[in-house]
């Protein structure tokens, strides 16, 4: 999947377990989902930025893994800021909406925990090889194979559908229908190619699951073998000490600041 955006090098978090790399992406989530505050969203994100070169990617094939993050935290971050609690004194006044030190103050906390927490999810996509993950999650978790073999399926076919949407594009160029016109236009050619897409995923996804019975993936009978042993070793518990330490520098700020709240239904 790293090859669709750029080679991934090797480094100590490609080289580490899927699992680990899945646990301490959730316990930082965990921590930052607690509470909405500025101070410990900063913080994990201060500390996690320094940790992106280590997911082997460029600066380019990196940016354009992080660009959903960014496009989710910004708009979440200014609408917080313009419906959010008031408090405090009015920054900003636009009628029936107003802007308001506390509301401004939710806003940027709302954008900062978004990527503080997109990060970890974004270094696990691109050190994690999906049937490392697909090992380890039925070998240490015991996750029924059947399942996780499903699941592997579904994000090995992932990466195939940017490269399928790239060749229904070329195809419209070359049947002269590339010069789209308009906001209105565009949006029905999106449809479209969209359309076509479900439809090339679903035969895809059909003749999967017909070769996979017909290879017995399904079949009941003997326990399942794996060709690759799935081990968790003493680089992996580091990996999730890290993460630990990460929630807890980020909570032990906001504690200290006075800013933490924990989240409340």
């Amino acid at each position: 999947m790293g090859g669709l955006v750029g080679s991934v090098r090797a480094t100590p978090l490609t080289r580490a377990n899927p699992l680990a790399l899945l646990a301490g992406a959730l316990v930082i989530a965990v921590a930052l989902l607690a509470t909405v505050d500025v101070v410990s969203a900063a913080t994990a994100l201060l500390l996690e930025i320094p940790l992106l070169p280590l997911a082997g990617l460029g600066p380019r094939a990196l940016a354009v893994r992080m660009l959903p993050v960014l496009l989710a935290s910004v708009p979440a971050g200014l609408v917080t800021t313009v419906i959010g609690r008031d408090a405090g004194a009015v920054l900003l006044d636009l009628g029936p909406l107003s802007v308001t030190e506390g509301s401004l103050d939710l806003g940027v906390a709302t954008t900062l925990r978004i990527l503080a927490v997109g990060v970890p999810g974004v270094l696990l996509l691109v050190s994690a090889d999906p049937t490392d993950l697909g090992d380890a999650l039925a070998q240490r978790l015991r996750l029924p194979p059947r399942f996780v073999l499903g699941g592997l399926a579904g994000l090995r076919l992932a990466g195939l559908l940017v490269l399928e949407w790239r060749t229904l594009s070329l195809a419209r160029r070359a049947r002269g229908l590339g010069d789209v016109r308009g906001p209105l236009a565009g949006t029905r050619v999106a449809a479209g190619q969209a359309f076509a897409l479900l439809v090339l995923a679903l035969r895809r996804a059909t003749r999967l699951a017909v070769a996979m019975e017909a290879r017995g993936f399904g079949a009941p009978g003997a326990p399942r073998t794996w060709a690759r042993r799935s081990t968790f070793a003493a680089r992996d518990v580091g990996v999730v000490a890290g993460c630990a330490l990460v929630a807890a520098a980020a909570t032990g700020a906001a504690v200290w600041a006075g800013t933490w709240s924990l989240v409340v239904g």
